[in-house]
């Protein structure tokens, strides 16, 4: 199969196009500079160039890939997030979430391409209610303000897809190589510097989903016709009070420090609090069904210690 990546040189990107050429697909990746098209060549991908905002340019890339399937990775995330200014901070991938999907998924078409895969986000759920949230779970009904514009982002990226007849993965917190999570990212240096706090009784729960786990599960989804949307999240949700003092002891790190919800609020502005306190995990029931996937990972515990034991600590058990 040709299959067309936008976000080849993303931090999952990375990690999935070694995998499409180990199955058998054929790569071809969507680059802007040299930097990228170098590393994706060096990847083993073919190449094609294009801003993935100029609509016209994205169907002339698109039909020269002439793929079998597209799949749509594109965020512009910045290395460091500052929960107070995250609608600014994420203006960049919103639009690749808006104008940027609607362009793709509009080359796409025009080049016959049977499959669209696009990456979405399984921290979006309304938070009342203590189980893992599935699918069916509704978005966050009143988010705050800051995740407003993200949020409504991933609502029309979700939108555009299902119109496409495609799939979105809504992946979990990624860690590995490259993310803020994994070795000299932004959380673990932050982190070591002891300035990420349990806020309140640390009751927000992530469900955490490896990149190389996250690769895998977009391979599966090439061999399904399956619309709709599907949570790629491993199998054990936890809350920042037990992943969070146990990442701290991997990196070599004192225990983080509990921080009160007033001063919290003036420190991490509404959304940060909302994350560390009101976050809702989210169920994988579906995704190993529907596509006959399994983390590799099954607990972010394993994927942290994979990842984090040489850096600095003891392997920590929660």
């Amino acid at each position: 199969m040709r299959v067309f990546v936008a976000g080849a040189t993303g931090v999952i990107g990375r990690r999935l196009v070694p995998q499409l050429l180990s199955t058998g697909h054929r790569v071809i990746g969507l680059a802007r500079s040299q930097a990228a098209t170098i590393a994706l060549e060096r990847l083993g991908a073919d190449v094609v160039h294009a801003d993935a905002l100029d609509h016209a340019a994205m169907r002339r890339a698109v039909r020269v890939a002439a793929p079998d399937a597209v799949v749509h990775l594109l965020t512009a995330n910045p290395a460091r997030i500052n929960p107070r200014r995250l609608a600014r901070e994420f203006a960049q991938t919103n639009r690749l979430r808006t104008q940027g999907t609607i362009n793709l998924v509009d080359a796409a078409a025009q080049a016959g391409a049977k499959r669209v895969i696009t990456q979405g986000s399984a921290a979006v759920y309304e938070p009342n209610g203590a189980d893992p949230a599935t699918e069916d779970v509704p978005f966050w009904h009143r988010p705050p303000r800051e995740f407003g514009p993200v949020l409504d982002a991933l609502r029309d990226l979700e939108a555009l897809t299902a119109e496409a007849g495609g799939i979105v993965l809504r992946f979990g917190h990624l860690y590995g190589p490259g993310t803020i999570y994994g070795a000299g990212g932004s959380l673990v240096d932050q982190v070591q510097n002891r300035t990420v706090p349990i806020v309140g009784q640390g009751t927000g729960t992530f469900s955490f989903i490896h990149t190389d786990d996250a690769a895998s599960a977009i391979v599966a989804a090439l061999e399904t016709t399956v619309d709709g949307a599907l949570n790629v999240v491993d199998d054990q949700p936890a809350q920042v009070r037990e992943w969070l003092p146990v990442l701290a002891e991997l990196v070599g790190a004192p225990p983080p420090v509990h921080l009160p919800l007033p001063m919290a609020r003036l420190a991490l502005g509404s959304w940060g609090v909302a994350l560390m306190t009101q976050l809702r995990g989210a169920d994988n029931t579906n995704v190993k069904r529907v596509l006959n996937w399994n983390p590799t990972y099954r607990s972010w515990w394993q994927g942290f210690v994979a990842e984090l034991a040489h850096a600095g600590g003891p392997q920590a058990r929660p």
